[in-house]
């Protein structure tokens, strides 16, 4: 798994403020959205196009135009959410599809509870959104899912990770021979006895939606 870390003075800025215990949930999804959109740049660098003849007001030229199939943006439920608009702004020409995922407390594992998602992903590159990269269990567990289906390109969106998670989710995706990608603000220190990343953001479900 190639891992971006996206290093930009906007980027570390709005995500000072998504780290303020005090930032309410308005502001929270704001900045969350402005961010996203940041990562999104960098997310699409190699997103695929093919050439299109066009007519200038002065001449015909070659263009770019995004490639069929359409790019996937995947949301994971219900955190995900949050990140949608932000990505959709710079690929309003993507499909969305939908992912449910809870982790387990107590074992910190994923477990998939909904599935909005075309069943054939041939030959598509999936955008994955989800905040925080903690374990890594969801996101392995998305992305299997997806590639399960016949994603053969894979790019992973979040705000923040973790070393661990991140070495747990290259561990598990070891034997895909699929290429994936993970973009992301920052990689935080650690994380804690309870598996939350450390200095973190807090629970980002609850603060963009205000509720538990």
């Amino acid at each position: 798994m190639r891992v971006h870390t996206a290093d930009h003075p906007l980027i570390a800025h709005k995500l000072t403020y998504l780290r303020k215990r005090d930032t309410d949930s308005p502001t929270f999804r704001r900045l969350a959205d402005e961010l996203v959109t940041l990562l999104a740049y960098e997310a699409t660098r190699e997103v695929r196009t093919e050439p299109f003849t066009i007519e200038t007001p002065v001449a015909e030229t070659t263009g770019v135009k995004l490639s069929s199939p359409k790019p996937l943006v995947v949301p994971i439920l219900r955190a995900g959410l949050g990140m949608l608009d932000g990505m959709v702004r710079l690929l309003p020409t993507a499909e969305v599809g939908f992912l449910g995922m809870l982790r387990n407390e107590e074992t910190l594992e994923a477990v998939t509870y909904a599935n909005r998602l075309p069943d054939d992903l041939s030959g598509r590159q999936c955008y994955v959104l989800d905040p925080m990269l903690a374990t890594g269990g969801t996101l392995a567990m998305s992305i299997r899912y997806l590639v399960d289906r016949g994603a053969d390109d894979i790019t992973a969106v979040t705000l923040i990770a973790a070393p661990e998670g991140i070495a747990a989710v290259e561990a598990d995706l070891a034997d895909l021979d699929v290429p994936v990608t993970l973009v992301t603000g920052a990689v935080d220190e650690r994380l804690n006895e309870v598996g939350y990343i450390v200095p973190g953001l807090g629970d980002a479900g609850d603060r963009l939606y205000g509720v538990v």
